[in-house]
């Protein structure tokens, strides 16, 4: 009967992971196929005549390298920003005890339940008072809006695991409070850090509502958006080169998943985990 089950369980794990599994395949089938055959019915799940012509096309193509080198800027400024703040402020959180202290930090942690499209109208609203529209500034802001909360949470747990006995050692040796936690405390939470950072890199580098409201300019566009608007058109698609494309744009996140994500999934863990 235990046997059984176990056979079951590997059955049904064997399915969800076709299923999750297949539209990546057919994305990078569909990215060395050459277009004549992308409309053949029925499909060619296994072609023989396979194609680099579409990676060499857009690996070329100039506009696609802008968007890429757009989403880097975004992706890593995102990053250095949500991760200085969210220092800072789970730091305060986890250190000075003031009025409704607890309740501001469920306020940072619920705005994670309203969508983006919630907060587009006013953010746009205010980015064009502030002339930030077309910017880098606001894509790396609007970004760390949607990382920082959650980042914020996690951080400040791994704070609370820390005794105070050190901060006190350190300042019977004369060293600030500034000094204190660059120097001493900040290397104690490298994991915490190193999870956050990963999460708003995955959340710059995947968003499409920010890059298609806040930028018009197709030479500030970023991948998803930029994809989108330029090789899909009313009357024109060109589904192997989005394919190459979205290929291409993937590959960051998928090296970031393979030799990082032990160490993100540990942080927030960590992090969430209260002694």
């Amino acid at each position: 009967m235990k046997d059984r089950s176990h056979l079951l369980l590997n059955i049904l794990l064997l399915i969800l992971l076709v299923l999750f599994l297949a539209p990546i395949y057919w994305m990078i089938l569909t990215a060395l196929k050459p277009n004549a055959l992308l409309l053949k019915m029925p499909p060619e799940w296994n072609p023989f005549k396979l194609t680099l012509e579409n990676f060499t096309t857009i690996l070329s193509d100039h506009k696609f390298l802008v968007f890429y080198k757009n989403t880097g800027i975004v992706a890593f400024g995102t990053t250095f920003l949500s991760m200085i703040l969210a220092a800072l402020a789970s730091y305060s959180f986890s250190r000075f005890k003031f009025r409704g202290s607890s309740f501001l930090q469920l306020v940072f942690l619920s705005t994670q339940m309203f969508p983006a499209v919630a907060l587009m109208i006013a953010l746009y609203a205010l980015y064009h008072k502030l002339h930030l529209l077309n910017t880098y500034t606001a894509l790396i802001l609007a970004c760390a809006t949607n990382a920082l909360p959650l980042s914020i949470w996690v951080l400040k747990g791994f704070f609370d695991t820390i005794p105070r006995s050190l901060e006190e050692a350190a300042s019977i040796d004369g060293c600030g409070r500034i000094q204190t936690l660059f120097q001493i405390i900040l290397p104690l939470v490298k994991p915490g850090i190193l999870a956050i950072s990963i999460y708003a890199f995955l959340i710059s580098w995947d968003d499409f509502l920010w890059g298609l409201t806040l930028v018009s300019k197709m030479e500030l566009r970023t991948l998803a958006p930029g994809i989108a608007l330029a090789y899909l058109g009313e009357y024109n698609y060109d589904w192997a080169k989005v394919m190459a494309a979205s290929v291409v744009a993937s590959l960051p996140i998928l090296l970031v998943f393979i030799f990082l994500q032990k160490h993100m999934i540990s942080g927030l863990v960590m992090g969430a985990v209260k002694e």
